[in-house]
């Protein structure tokens, strides 16, 4: 009885795979270059396969070499980036890239991005301008602020702040705002790199102006205060007023920057009418103030300064600024939301503003209309109604439970979990809450006219997860 034969002789070279008919064609779609990539790499899987013996896997490899190089191109050519329906019930998700756009303001981002702009030539005279005159002008009358500049997060505008007014230096922060939040925003390592160095103040749960006081020195550069966004502290604790701070900077001659992060401009209502503001800062006597345009305020990602002329002139001087500026794009973006703002129609134009003044009721009806379509076009499924939270999401009121109704959907052969990453891997893909055995779905966060592609996409991962 002979040796085997080699598995590796039945393998056709690369060449001989890009003159089949049905890669050539693939070529024509995709291009040469990705279509050889793929392919030398479906060869080099059936050429280990065939160095292991298993020919059954080579054979498969073999019959189906342009349905494999087919389904690798669709995937390695579709976006990474893709549509998201949001049935968590958090608004603010940063992991969802926190605010949707409203239709009004991704159509003004669409019409600047296919076209050249003015975002620094002044039309009328005909010479170079500023690209501050556009969203900080609307800005500045929305806060009553003396000057404003726009950076590319929060993270940035802290950190300009701090390098323009404190380089080399001391910023004083209480123990107690020491904050991380996400992964990459912790205070200290902001000032690091801001070129300062950190003095705490106080402790943990207790700081008293006194302690600021005993702290100030002759290498105090600045006073910063950080709102605690994704935490709170209860029970012996203690915080001087913002006033008072802002009077000892005065006092000491040194500048106070406030970080407040969501960027709430005007006051929602209950249970989230104590969230802070920028204009409540100011109107304090900060210097500066710094926040998120993709959280509360309910635009795109930036950090947003507001404060005295000569603080933000100076901010804006800094070599820094010219590396943390947004394009043209986010400008657009955020002056449109901006513009809602102002002709007071957030409530009703901006997406998180209109789901977190959605009453609890306002969502069941919405959440029973649905149920009902549910039940009537899939039948398999339990679908019912159930009180629940939605969160605001993105640091901002951590402890405050927003009351909501919950789509509560079972299925007779499918676990929550298994539903939920089928759910998860469709198109557009869902996200969904998975709680107490049961798959929750929060209508709170589920754009108008997002219901029918979510009653598909249900439908669709209920067939897909029996399929396997």
């Amino acid at each position: 009885m002979g040796a085997p034969a080699d598995l590796r002789r039945r393998l056709p070279s690369i060449e001989q795979v890009m003159q089949e008919p049905g890669v050539r064609a693939l070529e024509e779609r995709f291009g040469r270059q990705p279509v050889l990539r793929e392919a030398r790499g479906l060869v080099e899987a059936a050429r280990a396969h065939a160095a292991a013996g298993d020919e059954a896997a080579v054979t498969s490899a073999l019959g189906g070499l342009a349905a494999a190089l087919r389904r690798r191109l669709e995937e390695s050519q579709g976006a990474s980036l893709v549509q998201v329906i949001n049935a968590t019930g958090v608004v603010i998700h940063t992991n969802l890239g926190r605010a949707p756009l409203s239709p009004r303001a991704a159509a003004r981002v669409a019409e600047v991005a296919a076209s050249y702009t003015n975002l620094e030539l002044d039309l009328g005279a005909g010479q170079r301008g500023d690209r501050e005159v556009h969203a900080e002008s609307r800005l500045r009358r929305l806060l009553s602020a003396e000057a404003a500049v726009v950076v590319n997060n929060n993270a940035a505008a802290v950190l300009l702040a701090v390098n323009t007014f404190a380089e080399g230096r001391e910023v004083l922060v209480s123990r107690g705002e020491l904050v991380e939040i996400g992964g990459s925003f912790r205070i200290p390592d902001v000032l690091r790199k801001g070129g300062a160095r950190l003095r705490e103040v106080g402790t943990t749960n207790r700081t008293r102006l006194a302690d600021y006081r005993s702290a100030l020195g002759p290498e105090t550069a600045l006073l910063l205060k950080v709102h605690p966004s994704n935490f709170r502290m209860v029970g012996f604790t203690e915080a001087p007023p913002l006033e008072e701070l802002v009077a000892l900077a005065r006092s000491a001659g040194l500048p106070i920057v406030e970080d407040l992060g969501s960027g709430l401009l005007e006051p929602l209502p209950p249970p989230l009418d104590e969230e802070p503001t920028p204009a409540s800062s100011l109107r304090a006597g900060v210097d500066v103030v710094t926040f998120s345009g993709d959280k509360l305020l309910g635009g795109p990602q930036a950090g947003l300064a507001a404060g005295r002329r000569a603080a933000i002139d100076a901010m804006r001087r800094n070599p820094l600024y010219r590396a943390l500026r947004v394009d043209k794009m986010t400008v657009a973006a955020l002056d449109a939301v901006l513009a809602d703002h102002e002709a007071g129609r957030a409530r009703a134009e901006v997406p998180v503003q209109r789901m977190l003044a959605a009453s609890a009721a306002e969502v069941r009806r919405r959440a029973e209309t649905m149920a009902a379509s549910l039940r009537g076009a899939q039948p398999e499924l339990d679908v019912t109604v159930v009180d629940g939270a939605s969160a605001v999401g993105g640091g901002a009121a951590p402890a405050v439970e927003v009351p909501t109704a919950l789509l509560a959907v079972a299925h007779p052969s499918l676990g929550p979990d298994r539903l939920a990453a089928a759910l998860r891997a469709g198109r557009p893909a869902v996200l969904a809450r998975v709680a107490d055995g049961r798959l929750l779905l929060d209508l709170r966060t589920v754009l108008p006219g997002e219901e029918t592609a979510l009653g598909d996409a249900l439908d669709r991962a209920c067939r897909a997860a029996l399929a396997r």
